[in-house]
C-alpha cells in the first residue's frame, strides 16, 4: 500500500487541484468524451498560466502526472523538459540510437 500524500491546498490552488483530479480520472479511464477532455485540459492551462509556479504547485505536479505533462508542454519553450527524468530520457535515447543503428546493419531487400 502506498502512503497517502497530503498536501495542504491554499484557496488560490483549488481550482487548479480539482481540474488536476479530473484530468487524472480522464486519462485514467477509457470511456471519455473528447469534448469534456479538451475542456478540462483549457481550463487547466487558464489556471497554469494565471499561478505563479511554486512549490505547491510542484507538490501537485508530482501527484498527478497528468497535470505536470501539460505543464511540461506549456513551458517546453522556455524550460525544455524540466519536470522529466533526466535519467529515463538518456536510456530511452541511447536505446533508439541503438535500435536504429542495428536497422542500418540490416541487409537490404
Amino acid at each position: 500500500m502506498q502512503p497517502t500524500t497530503r498536501i495542504e491546498i491554499p484557496p488560490r490552488l483549488v481550482t487548479l487541484f480539482t481540474l488536476a483530479q479530473l484530468l487524472e480520472r480522464f486519462d485514467r479511464s477509457s470511456t471519455v468524451d473528447a469534448t469534456q477532455y479538451q475542456s478540462i485540459v483549457q481550463k487547466l492551462i487558464v489556471e497554469l498560466k494565471r499561478i505563479e509556479t511554486d512549490e505547491t504547485l510542484k507538490r501537485l505536479m508530482d501527484v498527478f502526472p497528468a497535470l505536470s505533462d501539460l505543464y511540461e508542454n506549456l513551458t517546453y519553450e522556455a524550460a525544455g523538459l524540466c519536470r522529466s527524468n533526466l535519467e529515463a530520457s538518456v536510456q530511452s535515447e541511447a536505446a533508439a540510437r541503438a535500435v536504429l543503428e542495428k536497422a542500418m546493419r540490416l541487409p537490404r531487400a
